[in-house]
């Protein structure tokens, strides 16, 4: 099962998304995404350190690191 968030604001389901991206400079990075459909590149869990926040305006989920 995909980690989902619910919006507070709209009451939709979002699920959680990682992707490896490579940047210009050879260096790879993970970007993580919410989504409104659960594809191939969703995911079990929350990476460690990281939490679920939402965007006040548009209701969004975001995932911020932790403090």
């Amino acid at each position: 099962m995909s980690f989902s968030a619910i919006s507070k604001k709209s009451g939709k389901t979002y699920f959680l998304h990682a992707r490896l991206q490579e940047l210009k400079g050879g260096q790879k990075v993970t970007l993580y995404y919410f989504a409104g459909v659960a594809g191939k590149d969703a995911i079990d869990q929350l990476p460690e350190g990281y939490e679920v926040s939402e965007n006040s305006r548009t209701g969004l989920p975001l995932l911020k690191k932790k403090k």
